[in-house]
């Protein structure tokens, strides 16, 4: 059946040769069971180019003869029929300057020159071709691209395994096949950090991910500023997305010594940034941070603190914040808190978590801590932003008394407040001892 769809199509050609022949006694005609193309003159046509009645071109090689299945100067081809390949992709499995049988896929353009050493986006999608004209698959162009295997770039996010140049230290997603995540944008080129940078952030589809200099998406801390301390890293999940928020982690490794616990709670802006704060003590009520309309503050390490913690307000004045040991916020109301020296004493905290300073539902406060007379005086006067104030052992302030006294026999009178405004009869002022400091954890 072949050879029947070849002799048709020879006698077809032959026909319309013969007809160029008989008008203008030149053109294609048949010698010696091979094609030729005689000029004007009669005189065949060596190493051209020459149409055909079908307006298709056909080349005459060395031998004057119709060339078949074979390159011509190592960018056009011509079929099995003679005619130039044009205008699309082609098969083969001889290379244009070798003819080593080596079976590669060829494009050619419309006016059937080879494409070559380019890019070239052919039916919306990106292939490249080597010096040779071969299309090229996987890692291309300085490893900036990836071609599957059907020649097209890939695009967006791709798992593949790394150019064969890439040093990797170990496999970003421990399941030891080796391959990692790329990102490629719509012409196909990877996302790789801009300036020389060793990693940045990209966002893409809403979500912030970081790539390293190989274009690798990194997983878990990442040292944007170096490793000196927490502020400089990022976190990112398994999956490549940045956390945020609350997130329970190992910290990293390089300062890992600085942590007391094994995992600690961070938490993490929106591009996956760690929330630090001052070094223990050294805080500031400007340090806090609201987190779903709960008080936060955070140490150095990005560590949410607990426990009693001395804070300065803007005033300069110095007072107390408790945050719970479990869900680290800022506390409020009246508790019993275990302080740093091992004590266990009561404490009042305002709406805001403010250790309270002054006389709340009867009792002396001072940064939040219960003022009480010393074991066996019965009655003791503290002072307070200036003023003296008489309570008992318990803390309760003893207000409008005569003469209250205490274990030494002095006489106290106080006003409606507590305030001391006479001891032993003596016109009183500030009589009373300093508070006594909480006793702050760090």
């Amino acid at each position: 059946m072949k050879r029947k769809i070849l002799l048709i199509a020879a006698m077809t050609f032959a026909m319309s040769a013969s007809a160029v022949v008989t008008s203008q006694a030149s053109g294609w005609t048949m010698q010696n069971g091979s094609w030729v193309y005689l000029d004007s003159d009669g005189l065949p046509v060596y190493n051209e180019w020459r149409r055909g009645a079908d307006n298709l071109w056909r080349y005459l090689d060395g031998f004057g003869q119709m060339a078949l299945n074979t390159w011509v100067d190592d960018e056009y081809y011509v079929d099995e029929n003679g005619i130039m390949v044009a205008g699309g992709w082609k098969q083969l499995d001889v290379t244009p300057d070798s003819n080593i049988n080596d079976t590669h896929w060829y494009y050619f353009q419309e006016n059937g020159k080879l494409v070559k050493d380019k890019w070239m986006k052919i039916n919306g999608k990106w292939y490249h071709f080597d010096f040779e004209g071969t299309m090229e698959t996987g890692w291309v162009d300085d490893d900036m691209y990836y071609c599957g295997a059907d020649g097209a770039a890939l695009t967006g996010w791709q798992r593949l395994y790394p150019p064969d140049n890439t040093d990797l230290w170990s496999d970003p997603f421990d399941d030891g096949d080796g391959r990692v995540w790329y990102y490629f944008n719509s012409s196909g080129k990877k996302y790789v950090p801009a300036d020389g940078k060793e990693y940045t952030e990209k966002r893409i589809d809403g979500v912030y991910y970081c790539f390293d200099s190989m274009g690798i998406m990194q997983t878990g801390w990442v040292p944007f500023d170096g490793e000196e301390n927490i502020g400089q890293y990022r976190f990112y999940g398994n999956n490549g997305a940045c956390v945020t928020g609350w997130y329970t982690a190992e910290p990293p490794e390089h300062l890992a010594s600085n942590y007391e616990n094994d995992v600690d709670w961070f938490y993490f802006s929106k591009n996956g940034e760690p929330k630090v704060g001052p070094r223990s003590g050294s805080a500031t009520t400007s340090d806090f941070m609201k987190i779903n309309g709960k008080t936060y503050l955070f140490n150095e390490k990005g560590n949410p603190v607990y426990g009693l913690q001395r804070v300065a307000e803007s005033n300069g004045e110095y007072t107390s914040y408790y945050f719970d040991e479990n869900d680290r916020s800022a506390v409020k109301g009246r508790m019993k808190i275990e302080e740093s020296d091992g004590t266990t004493s009561t404490f009042y905290f305002g709406t805001t978590g403010r250790g309270y300073t002054g006389v709340y539902s009867g009792s002396l406060y001072y940064m939040g801590k219960l003022q009480m007379a010393s074991e066996g005086t019965h009655y003791e006067a503290i002072a307070v932003n200036g003023k003296s104030y008489l309570v008992n052992e318990a803390g309760r302030v003893t207000k409008s008394t005569s003469g209250a006294k205490d274990s030494d026999g002095n006489k106290y009178v106080t006003d409606k407040n507590g305030v001391v405004v006479k001891l032993n009869d003596i016109q009183g002022g500030n009589v009373g001892r300093p508070p006594e400091d909480p006793s702050w954890w760090d």
